[in-house]
């Protein structure tokens, strides 16, 4: 009863226990790369997210966004969490998109003081679906 106590409507409002977060130290990293955007999405073996990162959330905008720069610094920020409050040390990789920012950030995942178990490529591929847009004539 010492972690109750009344707020200010009358009812008992209990104290919340700060819970330690279990350590997981092999998991999944997926990497989204399009022409537009580069997102990373670091998971846990069961496929639970733990961090994720994305180039607009880092404060990139408009064609910025794609670029391999890009990539590495959202790698950062998500390996950086992923590390400090799970304590991962090993990833395999899971690559999707044909954007630029796909070798930087797989790059920046070792660099970040991960390692990587494997890397594989989930690219869609049609068995001549769509018809794909136009060249742009610059």
């Amino acid at each position: 009863m010492e972690n109750e106590q009344k707020s200010k409507k009358g009812k008992k409002a209990r104290k919340k226990k700060k819970r330690e977060a279990k350590k997981i130290s092999v998991g999944k990293a997926f990497i989204k790369a399009t022409y537009n955007n580069t997102i990373v999405t670091i998971t846990d073996p069961a496929g639970n997210v733990i961090s994720w990162a994305s180039a607009g959330i880092a404060g990139f905008k408009g064609p910025k966004k794609s670029t391999p720069y890009a990539a590495s610094i959202i790698t950062r920020i998500a390996v950086g969490k992923a590390k400090e409050e799970y304590g991962m040390s090993e990833v395999a990789v899971v690559v999707k998109g044909v954007g630029t920012g796909r070798e930087s950030a797989i790059r920046a995942l070792n660099s970040n003081g991960l390692i990587i178990t494997n890397i594989k490529d989930v690219t869609p591929i049609p068995h001549n679906g769509c018809r794909p847009k136009k060249p742009r004539r610059v």
